[in-house]
């Protein structure tokens, strides 16, 4: 997902330019918009949680706050570890980074401190848990993800991972153990994100194919390996879905509309497979985007205290 500031490139013919000013160039480093989203399934997982309880409003901020600077933390690290391909990318070229309007090593200190505040702050404010849950997403995510998408494509996979963790944290803060529940939190959105990144990968593939990313839709100028694999990842998220129903922990609502929503997503996937047209990449990639709010507003007036 690009969350790149968007401005005017420097030219000859343009000389006065909108430059990002500081608080553009820390809201791309931080990658506050992707965060964003990674949050309102934070949100989600506490708000369930915490059903059939009183709501505690307080213990909902540190939990966001402590997510949210251990994301931003681990945003910077990944930026400061792919300056060199950033810069050869043009919808990454202009942030921060690669541009060298920041120094990486102030970008580095940043990434240190807002992940050893965020995680420091979960331990205080929630537990070891949530910190532990908080610390290995920021490990790998820089630590394996990063370095990997130079090498394997395995890398979605593991990516997925992190992505899978900021709802458990917050089922966590809002009083959750890790049992079933948190399972089914971290494998919704684990198999959700596959079908979101493939296609992603699939509309960037020529960039992300020039600097050496090793991606699944790399090379495929059809589409239908790109297609067919997301179909298979939307297949298993639309089984999975079925989990809360065997475990009585819903109602018919979720029963029908959480798997139902899951095959839309197959149908999109499939239609992409067959045309392999950017229009049809571009309708998964978006019905993904509204899949993650609708999902949880499903599960939140279906979940049975």
């Amino acid at each position: 997902m690009d969350d790149s500031v968007t401005v005017a490139k420097t030219t000859e013919d343009a000389p006065n330019t909108v430059v990002p000013n500081l608080r553009q160039d820390l809201a791309v480093l931080m990658k506050v918009r992707l965060n964003f989203f990674i949050l309102i399934t934070t949100f989600f997982g506490f708000v369930l949680a915490m059903r059939g309880s009183d709501f505690q409003w307080m213990k909902l901020f540190h939990t966001i706050l402590g997510t949210a600077l251990a994301a931003f933390g681990s945003a910077a690290f990944n930026q400061v570890m792919e300056i060199d391909l950033d810069a050869r990318m043009k919808r990454t070229a202009d942030r921060p980074l690669p541009s060298r309007r920041m120094d990486p090593v102030v970008a580095f200190g940043i990434g240190w401190v807002l992940s050893a505040v965020g995680i420091i702050h979960l331990a205080a404010q929630l537990g070891n848990l949530a910190a532990y849950l908080a610390a290995a997403t920021v490990f790998i995510y820089v630590c394996v993800y990063t370095p990997l998408k130079r090498y394997s494509s395995t890398n979605t996979l593991v990516g997925a991972i992190t992505g899978g963790i900021p709802p458990v944290i917050g089922w966590v803060g809002g009083g959750g153990e890790i049992g079933w529940q948190a399972w089914f939190l971290f494998g919704l959105l684990f198999l959700w994100q596959l079908p979101h990144f493939i296609a992603i990968n699939w509309l960037c593939r020529d960039e992300y194919e020039s600097v050496g990313y090793q991606m699944w839709s790399n090379g495929d100028l059809t589409g239908r390996k790109s297609g067919l694999l997301s179909a298979m990842f939307a297949l298993m998220l639309a089984v999975f879905s079925c989990m809360p129903t065997l475990f009585g922990a819903v109602n018919l609502l979720w029963s029908i509309m959480g798997p139902l929503l899951a095959l839309v997503m197959v149908a999109l996937a499939l239609k992409f497979s067959r045309d392999g047209e950017r229009t049809s990449a571009r309708r998964l990639f978006f019905f993904t985007l509204l899949y993650i709010p609708v999902a949880f507003l499903l599960l939140v007036g279906a979940w049975k205290n």
